[in-house]
C-alpha cells in the first residue's frame, strides 16, 4: 500500500482522535486504550514502510498525546518511591549503561591526559588549578600539612561546600546536554583534566596516598554522580542531534495536502 492510500484510509480516524485531544474531550478508559493501540499499530506500519515520511513523526506525536491522556490521571502506587529505587532506577541504569560507559571513558581518559600533561609540563598544573591554589598548597606542604587548605573550615562546612560544588558540576554536566552531547562531553573532559592534574601534583610531591585518602572518601560517590549526570546529558544531547524530522506545517494541513 502506498503512502497516499494509507493516509486516505486512516486520515479521518486520526483527525477525530487529534480533535478529541485538542478539545480535552473525556474518552472512556477502554476506548482510549483501544485508540492508543490502533495509533501505535499505524505508527509501526508507517515506520516500516515510510521511514523518511513526515507521517512517522505526526503519528508519533499523536501516540505521545494519547499516552499522556491515559496516564495523566493514573493513581500513584503507595509504594511508588520504593519501587522507583528498587525497580525503575536499576532498569533505567541498565538500559543506559552504554552511555554511562561512554561518560566514564571520557572522564577517565581526560584524567589520564591531565596527569600526563602535568608530568611533561611543569606549568600545566598552575594553568589548570591556578597560581593561588598551587602556591598556597606548596606552602602548606612545607609546613607539613598538605591538606590544610581543606581544614580552614569546619568538617561540616567543608563537607557541605565540596558536596554543593560537585552537585553544581553534575547539574551543569547534565544541563549542557541542551546544547548537544558535545557540550556535555566538553565539561566531562575539562573536569577530568582538572582531576588528573590535581592528583599528579600531589603524586609529584610524594603525597598521592595522603591526597587520595582525603579527597576520595567523599569523591567516590560524587565523581560517580558526575559520570551518571554526563550519561544523562549525552542521552539528552543525542536526542537533539539525531531527533526525528520536525513537521513544518500544521498536522491537519499536512494530512490534507498528502491526501
Amino acid at each position: 500500500m502506498n503512502e497516499a492510500t494509507f493516509i486516505k484510509h486512516n486520515k479521518k480516524k486520526w483527525q477525530e482522535f487529534e480533535a478529541s485531544i485538542h478539545k480535552g474531550v473525556d474518552i472512556h478508559a477502554d476506548k482510549l486504550s483501544e485508540v492508543y493501540i490502533k495509533i501505535t499499530d499505524d505508527l509501526a506500519f508507517a515506520r516500516t514502510h515510510y521511514p523518511g515520511s513526515q507521517l512517522t513523526p505526526y503519528l508519533n506525536n499523536l501516540a505521545s498525546a494519547l499516552h499522556f491522556s491515559i496516564y495523566k490521571n493514573k493513581k500513584e502506587d503507595s509504594f511508588r518511591l520504593i519501587n522507583f529505587w528498587k525497580h525503575e532506577l536499576p532498569h533505567v541504569m541498565a538500559d543506559s549503561m552504554r552511555y554511562v560507559l561512554i561518560s566514564f571513558v571520557i572522564f577517565m581518559l581526560s584524567a589520564l591526559i591531565g596527569a600526563l600533561s602535568a608530568a611533561h609540563d611543569d606549568t600545566f598544573v598552575r594553568l589548570i588549578l591556578g597560581d593561588q591554589y598551587v602556591n598556597h598548597t606548596l606552602a602548606n606542604i612545607d609546613k607539613g600539612d598538605p591538606m590544610a587548605v581543606y581544614k580552614q573550615m569546619g568538617q561540616t562546612e567543608m563537607f557541605l561546600g565540596i558536596t554543593f560544588n560537585n552537585i553544581k558540576v553534575s547539574f551543569l554536566v547534565f544541563v549542557a546536554g541542551v546544547f548537544t552531547s558535545i557540550a556535555t562531553g566538553y565539561l566531562l573532559f575539562s573536569n577530568g583534566i582538572m582531576l588528573g592534574a590535581f592528583q599528579y601534583f600531589f603524586y609529584q610531591k610524594g603525597l598521592l596516598l595522603t591526597s587520595a585518602s582525603a579527597i576520595w572518601i567523599h569523591g567516590t560517590l560524587e565523581i560517580s554522580a558526575i559520570i551518571i549526570a554526563g550519561a544523562a546529558g549525552i542521552i539528552m544531547g543525542n536526542g537533539l542531534l539525531f531527533r526525528a524530522p520536525i513537521l513544518v506545517c500544521n498536522h491537519s494541513e499536512w494530512l490534507q495536502k498528502k491526501a
